[in-house]
């Protein structure tokens, strides 16, 4: 297998000749293998948008490679790491600071991180312009003292390392389940009773930007990698819409574990979409002006990393989750 990269006046950015090894691999796969710093999403992206081609032509990401076979690239693949830009943004609130953790109030709207470089507007960005110490602590370089992350559309408490000591005692204490992290979610139908979900999740079968839950009837490939998530709940207040059969439930959700869309999936399966949450097929609430899902992390708790001692840091609901729950009706 060789690979040339050309001038960058060129279409091409990228030609990749397959090798007897790779021969019969997908071309997925392939591009995966053979191109450093190439991620399967990104992948995916470059076939479905027609940025691929196998000896002149377009192809599937499932078609076979042949040996000899040419696959060309028209469109640079960015570094799966990079460093982030410093960009301040004023809408990010610090709900707690001191020499070894800061805790962020992400905005709805905001990514945790980027995933280009030419990505500025994430909460990443403000870490690395407000404290340039976390820059290179943490998971990865464009994640600068990120313990954790939330979904782009969810509101709410972030913790942020400013020194890999400190990164390592909050890494640690998310393995032993010391982090609790607690949620305000709007749901779907009357919740009466608090409850506990421990379906494992995995990543849907069929569309990759949603999460499935392990259920009995759910059937999985051979050597298919779950996770274990355990979502507790318990039902605040009962609300009405418009109609009297639009009804709505306030919980709090509270976990240890953290896997993308958790509260989301899990509040899905048991028949209690979130509130906005199309992608989960949740109820739309656009008539009270909300555009995302009704998601915000508003406490967290965790073993303060230079003390040991407990440290608890809470966030009120943001303006437009206030404004939907007060066009609503509340169930006595």
């Amino acid at each position: 297998m060789t690979t040339s990269v050309s001038a960058p006046t060129s279409e091409v950015f990228h030609s990749v000749s397959v090798d007897r090894a790779h021969a019969g691999a997908r071309l997925d796969r392939f591009l995966v293998d053979a191109v450093a710093d190439l991620s399967r999403a990104r992948v995916r992206s470059l076939i479905e948008a027609g940025l691929v081609r196998v000896d002149g032509r377009r192809a599937r990401k499932g078609d076979a490679v042949v040996e000899g076979a040419v696959v060309e690239l028209l469109s640079e693949p960015p570094p799966r790491d990079f460093a982030v830009e410093p960009v301040d943004h004023a809408s990010v609130v610090v709900r707690h600071e001191d020499p070894h953790v800061v805790v962020f109030d992400k905005p709805a709207g905001m990514p945790t991180h980027p995933l280009r470089p030419d990505e500025t507007a994430t909460l990443a960005n403000v870490v690395a312009f407000r404290y340039p110490e976390a820059r290179g602590v943490g998971f990865a370089l464009r994640e600068p003292g990120l313990t954790h992350r939330l979904d782009t559309d969810t509101s709410g408490l972030v913790i942020v390392a400013r020194s890999a000591e400190a990164f390592e005692s909050l890494r640690e204490a998310h393995r032993a389940g010391h982090v609790i992290k607690r949620y305000q979610a709007l749901v779907e139908g009357l919740v009466s009773a608090e409850g506990r979900v421990d379906y494992p999740l995995v990543r849907h079968r069929k569309d990759p930007k949603r999460v499935e839950a392990v259920t009995p009837h759910v059937r999985l490939r051979a050597g298919t990698r779950t996770t274990e998530a355990h979502t507790r709940y318990r039902p605040v207040r009962a609300y009405r819409g418009e109609a009297d059969t639009d009804l709505f439930t306030l919980v709090e959700a509270e976990l240890t574990s953290g896997f993308r869309h958790q509260v989301r999936v899990h509040m899905a399966t048991l028949g209690h979409p979130l509130a906005g949450d199309t992608l989960y097929r949740g109820p739309s609430l656009e008539t009270a002006g909300l555009s995302r899902h009704f998601l915000h992390a508003f406490e967290v708790q965790f073993p303060h990393p230079s003390s040991g001692n407990p440290l608890v840091v809470r966030c009120e609901l943001p303006a437009d989750l206030e404004h939907a729950l007060a066009t609503l009706t509340v169930v006595p």
